[in-house]
């Protein structure tokens, strides 16, 4: 039972080695990319015929729109090699060819600029099929928690996808599952083509590290309808773009002495295949069975923190261990008298918490 809740605030006593950087993924798009007016173009693509039939009704009926007027240019994955969108573009048939789902990324939306992918799924979440994906060579309204902004120019990967779920309880948790496939899936790439290790690792809730630098960030949005949650999750992570922080292919030149990189097609496909089947343990087996794996690659098993509790006029402090997760999702912390307690979230700060809410275990 939960009992006796106190707002405080915490510092971490040895901390990890962290580098102070801006809160905004990556550098900020030029101003005359950024132009509302023109309408945005999407690529419906599909791995199969039955995802090509609904991107031809998707396009005939002119369904897909953007939050607040915005405009859509609707076309047929046929259709992209009637532009010229150079070298750095997603490359479709690569991602799709090394994709092996049943469900996550079959139908793909891509998108050369974009305001926000997160915005296509949501907003068009009930027109599209569940598992849609929706990926953008450079986007300029990302979204990051606490209504945050996140602009991410070229080589940066971004995308946004769709799963519909029936237990609320379990749609908090779904970001820490989103959160493994990411890192797993960066090591499936590395072995596969025999880079060395790299090590991303996980901060709690939902942001990606590597050498101590931000490097990748997950949101994840939910609506009730129908009796289910429709939930939509997006995905930032720094594959290709150094600035403001280091990126995967940075870290890879420092270790390998062959010119070798990470592509975002291969990176994303890998993802979705771990998805997949972290997803469907999670479904039906819960995330405790996941959740082995997922402290291997977190930072803070053992990390000890100062809570700063306020007791009438005065402050208190007390030092908290962080043991793990509690099945609500939230941190699991043991004082030094033993007594287990629940940290809540109240805020979002680059430097971890600006407040949280404390809850004992009784």
């Amino acid at each position: 039972m939960l009992v006796q809740s106190s707002r405080f605030r915490f510092r971490f006593l040895f901390p990890p080695i962290q580098k102070r950087i801006p809160s905004s993924l990556s550098f900020s798009v030029a101003s005359s990319a950024m132009d509302s007016a023109s309408p945005s173009m999407l690529f419906l693509c599909g791995k199969s015929s039955s995802e090509w039939e609904v991107a031809k009704s998707l396009k005939i009926n002119d369904t897909l729109n953007l939050p607040n007027g915005g405009k859509v240019s609707a076309l047929l994955q046929s259709e992209i090699n009637t532009f010229r969108f150079g070298e750095y573009a997603f490359n479709v048939d690569l991602f799709l060819n090394s994709l092996s789902t049943k469900r996550f990324g079959r139908f793909l939306i891509w998108s050369p600029l974009l305001p926000s992918t997160h915005d296509v799924v949501s907003h068009n979440f009930c027109e599209l099929p569940v598992g849609t994906v929706c990926v953008a060579d450079t986007q300029f309204k990302g979204r990051g928690r606490s209504k945050n902004a996140w602009e991410s120019p070229r080589g940066c990967l971004m995308f946004s996808f769709t799963l519909q779920m029936e237990d609320g309880k379990t749609v908090p948790l779904v970001q820490y599952v989103v959160s493994l496939a990411v890192t797993e899936a960066i090591q499936d790439v590395c072995d596969r083509n025999g880079f060395p290790f790299i090590n991303v690792t996980i901060k709690w809730p939902n942001d990606l590290y590597l050498n101590g630098l931000k490097v990748g960030g997950i949101l994840c949005t939910s609506t009730y309808k129908s009796k289910k949650f429709n939930v939509s999750c997006g995905i930032g992570f720094n594959v290709g773009n150094e600035k403001p922080t280091t990126c995967l292919n940075t870290v890879l030149k420092e270790l390998s002495t062959t010119p070798n990189e990470f592509r975002r097609e291969d990176v994303m496909a890998a993802f979705f295949n771990k998805f997949e089947m972290f997803y469907d343990i999670f479904i039906n087996q819960g995330f405790q069975t996941l959740e082995e794996l997922y402290y291997r690659t977190w930072l803070h098993s053992g990390q000890r923190v100062i809570v700063q509790e306020k007791n009438e006029d005065r402050v208190v402090e007390n030092v908290v261990t962080i043991q793990g997760l509690t099945s609500s999702g939230y941190l699991l912390a043991i004082g030094d008298d033993n007594q287990m307690c629940e940290l809540h979230p109240d805020g979002n700060s680059f430097d971890f918490f600006k407040g949280l809410v404390r809850r004992k275990l009784e």
